[in-house]
């Protein structure tokens, strides 16, 4: 039996992959959402439903790099399509760790709850929008194909790297923001991905 198959399977096949990939953003960016709110509204069960909800992420990331070695082996895509691919493997180890960021979150918040409030929290729920948007963002470019959205998802890092460091109020809010900033590093990494994907440009290391 052959191997090759119709260059039609494989668009819908990288079709499924992208929406996998979104399925598992969303995911990654639910996580965290609910990590931030449980903080900031003080709500342990919040807090719990993250520590204990790992499973449909992981589970979607076994899948999908299950997809992407199951494309690489069976089409031997060229140039771009290859890239694409690749790109996927990486954005989904991304988003993976993004979900242990918000495993992460939760437990410093779950410790610094237990503490009355330092202060009214502020800049912690603006970094978390701001890391939020620039997921959504990074894989819309990647989806789309989008080179100037993936540059726009770069410029934005510096917001949060500004704002980590108003943070001073106690250490489980710093670490609170350090995997928000981490958040965004991640982010950051799809969207470079996106630009060397799309116009083979190798943006990494660049001021």
């Amino acid at each position: 039996m052959t191997m090759e198959r119709h260059p039609r399977h494989f668009e819908e096949d990288l079709g499924q992959l992208k929406t996998r990939l979104l399925e598992m953003g969303g995911l990654a960016e639910d996580r965290l959402r609910v990590a931030v709110q449980g903080l900031v509204e003080r709500d342990p069960s919040l807090l719990e439903k993250v520590l204990t909800g790992d499973a449909a992420i992981n589970q979607l990331h076994i899948e999908i790099d299950d997809r992407c070695f199951k494309l690489l082996a069976l089409q031997q895509p060229m140039a771009v399509d290859l890239r694409a691919i690749v790109a996927a493997v990486k954005i989904n180890s991304d988003l993976e760790r993004v979900g242990d960021l918000a495993v992460n979150i939760a437990e410093a918040a779950s410790r610094y709850l237990q503490h009355p409030p330092v202060k009214e929290l502020i800049d912690i729920p603006r970094m978390a929008l701001i890391a939020q948007e620039m997921l959504r963002d990074a894989l819309d470019a990647y989806v789309r194909r989008d080179v100037p959205l993936a540059q726009r998802v770069l410029t934005r890092d510096d917001e949060l790297d500004l704002l980590k460091s108003t943070i001073t109020a106690s250490l489980d809010l710093i670490l609170v923001s350090r995997h928000l900033e981490r958040t965004g590093d991640h982010a950051t990494n799809i969207a470079e991905d996106v630009i060397f994907m799309v116009s083979a440009r190798d943006v990494r290391h660049q001021a």
